[in-house]
């Protein structure tokens, strides 16, 4: 799988995309990565990538004309997706992570300032937003796309099966509590259950875990369980 980052700082990306399964899985060819500075097509010394917004106001926007000629040098796979990554977007879940995991290709563009200029929009196909929040810089949530997609495709995860336990997955439940050793730090004793050896037992208990957390900590997931379980007894 191929993505292509348009960011005026690709030295962002440098260090995690050499850390950890990152950096195994492109490595193994799983996925590549290219980054693209639209500061490189500028015109001029000064290598102007943004300007003042015409009709006033604060702050300063990408210019299009940079974005477009960085965009044009990308290849162009049969499944692809040009995401631009902004807090007016959709929001960032796991199943629509699942869903660019089945790409050829993701475009990232990374938006500086107060934004781009409007008619960089005509490139775009997806918008994102990492929350309802404002970030100094689209890499940011470009980052956690990158990351929470590559780790969904074949290969990355070494145990590919404990994918499917994790929170938001399969019901969309919590993720149940997890120990290793010591059985005792702290005063902390590790559940009994845990070290009988009790399979059954083990599963049962995993799976009350992943409801009352979900009831407590996501009542809103916790209320979609409910109304699925409603159904699925109908």
């Amino acid at each position: 799988m191929r993505f292509d980052i348009l960011t005026l700082f690709p030295e962002f990306f440098r260090s995690p995309l050499e850390s950890g399964l990152l950096a195994k899985a492109l490595a193994k060819g799983i996925a590549e990565v290219h980054l693209t500075n639209p500061r490189d097509f500028t015109i001029g010394k000064h290598r102007k990538a943004d300007d003042e917004p015409y009709g006033g106001g604060v702050g300063m926007l990408m210019k299009p004309e940079p974005i477009f000629a960085a965009f044009e040098t990308l290849p162009q796979l049969p499944r692809r997706e040009v995401i631009y990554m902004t807090p007016q977007g959709e929001a960032m879940t796991q199943t629509l992570l699942k869903e660019f995991a089945q790409l050829d290709q993701v475009v990232l563009l990374c938006g500086h300032y107060e934004g781009v200029d409007e008619r960089v929009m005509h490139l775009v196909t997806r918008e994102v937003s990492l929350g309802d929040f404002v970030l100094t810089c689209g890499e940011i949530p470009a980052l956690a796309l990158l990351n929470g997609t590559i780790r969904l495709l074949p290969g990355t995860i070494g145990k590919e099966d404990s994918l499917k336990f994790e929170s938001f997955e399969g019901e969309g439940l919590l993720d149940y509590p997890h120990y290793t050793r010591p059985p005792v730090f702290q005063g902390w004793e590790v559940p009994e259950v845990l070290l009988s050896g009790h399979h059954g037992a083990i599963a049962t208990w995993r799976r009350q875990q992943q409801i009352e957390r979900t009831r407590v900590r996501r009542p809103d997931l916790y209320a979609k369980w409910l109304a699925n379980q409603d159904i699925d007894h109908n």
